[in-house]
């Protein structure tokens, strides 16, 4: 079964907006989000049957700028979160 592509870059988007954002700071926010995307936009885009190495290139893109563009306060996924938020 091949997923359409609209519904394969929406899965993309989600997929990184949730795990783009891990670290406390700028730099390990994007580190990790950068490599996050990595993971999923190329796991998304091998569903949907396209070029693997074009969804981790932009799953790449899309985690790192969410990752350094947020602060933990705005996306935080784990169980501490700051005090000051």
């Amino acid at each position: 079964m091949r997923i359409p592509r609209p519904l394969a870059l929406a899965g993309l988007l989600t997929v990184t907006l949730a795990l783009g954002a891990c670290g406390s700071n700028k730099f390990e926010r994007g580190v990790t989000g950068g490599a996050l995307g990595t993971a999923a936009g190329a796991g998304v885009v091998a569903l949907a049957g396209g070029p693997v190495l074009v969804g981790a290139a932009a799953g790449a893109v899309g985690g790192a700028a969410i990752g350094a563009l947020t602060n933990e306060c705005q996306i935080d996924l784990g169980p501490q979160r700051p005090n000051n938020c």
